[in-house]
């Protein structure tokens, strides 16, 4: 096996603050939209305020502003599986006395807007942009470079469908990035020296990719992938480490299962996953359908989500064209064959299982919402293409990076819940909306159908707007702090010689 290439620690040091710089301004970037409501992110919200305000996994007293949810003997639940909302418990029942404190009461209209935006930070946006520095520190592995490092971690984060998810309190961003978490972990398995250190890799790879599975159900076989691949890192190693890397995997995947059966069995009564207790007249197709919706991959459905106007990664996203070719050389490399083998294998599982399921467009939404996990997988292939790139074809993967990040740039200052009907909404509804500054588009509230009434302040915003700033020139401070990065980055860069 080949040597990891080492660094000096002043290259470490570097490395450090460049991680430092990207992900302060990919969270800044996160949170300066706030998506407003919508099925998706009601359901979670409802059952986040049913725990912290009633004690209870019902949602009896929130549940007319979602159609997501589940009915089990004369109760609603939140149809989700709950992986964010646990994530989020913490910040809701920290935020409820630090609002009162701040003269704003946590259950009011105002304070219950101002807790789905601070959980959505915390629990999303956080997560996400930890999930760019992680995809950083990957890309140097794979010997990217700083700037082929950074350029694939902010393509990833700022590029893709993912600001869009890193903006909601949805699921998939939280989702990708465990998956992400997982994969760096299980290669430190490689390189560990000691009995604790195999054990504690081990177990972060077991409980970042088990509470995957406990935020979505579908993340099952990609955190199945994962473990396998960090027991492969250690196979080659004596007995004692495989039982530690097992132990540790066991573990963390067992602690993830414990909650999830455990939160089934608690509202249920059973260990179905929650899907299962639709009303019979929401969403009939998913037990017409296959097993709840999923049949089989239509080839069809998956060129649409790969190319097509309305929901295809390669028309929202263009620079990631050149990903699988990363992944491609990575693999020829030999030493990582396995990690791209990995990549590769979960990023066609999720379009595959996309491309099965009956509702393939995922309602509202923008790009391949339901394979929208595996986009930092795939990313992982963009240092690799920036290393390999001669000159010319550098600036061609610039060019397609900027067009990707204005396209995902429009959809989340517009609206990230592009219509299912529209065939092209990029074009048709966020283009002359953006263009004519019409910002935070959505009007749909997170609140409860009485709490917001008829008024249309509860919807989304921009942190511009919350500063006074109206239309266009609410991106005004998002672009000053990009400006005031960009310059960081360029002293840092001239300060380290290279």
């Amino acid at each position: 096996m080949r040597a990891l290439p080492q660094q000096s620690s002043s290259h470490c040091h570097y490395h450090r603050k460049a991680a430092v710089l990207l992900g302060l301004v990919i969270f800044f970037s996160f949170i300066y939209f706030y998506e407003g409501g919508g099925w998706n992110q009601n359901s979670r919200f409802d059952l986040l305020r049913a725990i912290v305000e009633r004690h209870t996994l019902q949602i009896d007293t929130y549940h007319e502003n979602t159609q997501d949810k589940a009915h089990f003997e004369g109760h609603y639940y939140s149809d989700k599986s709950p992986g964010l909302v646990f994530l989020a418990l913490p910040v809701g029942l920290i935020a409820r006395p630090a609002l009162r404190m701040a003269g704003v009461d946590p259950e009011s209209a105002r304070g219950e807007m101002a807790l789905s935006y601070l959980v959505s930070a915390a629990a999303v946006a956080l997560p996400a942009a930890l999930a760019g520095v992680c995809l950083f520190f990957l890309g140097l592995r794979f010997a990217g470079g700083s700037s082929g490092a950074a350029f694939g971690a902010l393509v990833m984060s700022l590029g893709t469908p993912m600001w869009a998810y890193a903006s909601l309190f949805w699921a998939h961003a939280l989702v990708g990035a465990c998956l992400i978490f997982a994969f760096a972990a299980a290669l430190k398995l490689r390189e560990s020296k000691n009995a604790p250190r195999d054990f504690l890799w081990a177990l972060a790879v077991g409980f970042a990719a088990g509470w995957a599975t406990v935020t979505e159900y579908p993340a099952v076989p990609a955190s199945a992938m994962l473990a396998f691949f960090a027991l492969s890192q250690a196979w080659w190693r004596e007995s004692a480490t495989r039982w530690r890397v097992i132990a540790g995997l066991g573990l963390g995947a067992g602690i993830c299962a414990v909650v999830l059966l455990g939160y089934l069995h608690a509202a249920f009564g059973t260990f179905r996953p929650s899907y299962s207790y639709y009303d019979p007249n929401s969403f009939s197709f998913m037990q017409r359908q296959g097993y709840l919706g999923l049949t089989y991959p239509h080839p069809d459905r998956l060129l649409k989500i790969l190319f097509g106007c309305s929901r295809g990664l390669f028309f929202a996203s263009p620079v990631l064209v050149a990903a699988p070719v990363g992944l491609w050389w990575l693999w020829k490399e030999k030493v990582y064959s396995a990690a791209a083998l990995l990549a590769a294998a979960i990023f066609s599982y999720y379009f595959l299982f996309n491309a099965s399921f009956y509702w393939w467009k995922a309602g509202l939404s923008f790009g391949p919402r339901y394979a929208g996990a595996s986009i930092p997988l795939v990313c992982l292939g963009l240092p690799v293409v920036w290393r390999r790139a001669r000159p010319a074809w550098r600036r061609v993967l610039i060019a397609l990076a900027l067009c990707s990040v204005f396209l995902a740039l429009m959809v989340v200052s517009t609206t990230s819940q592009l219509s299912m009907q529209d065939r092209c909404p990029i074009m048709h509804s966020v283009w002359p909306a953006f263009w004519s500054g019409q910002v935070a588009l959505n009007r749909d509230s997170i609140l409860t159908v009485a709490e917001a009434g008829s008024s249309t302040q509860y919807g989304a915003f921009n942190l511009g707007q919350v500063l006074g700033l109206r239309g266009s020139a609410s991106l005004i401070p998002l672009f000053a702090m990009w400006g005031i990065a960009a310059l960081l980055w360029m002293r840092m860069q001239r300060a380290s010689g290279r």
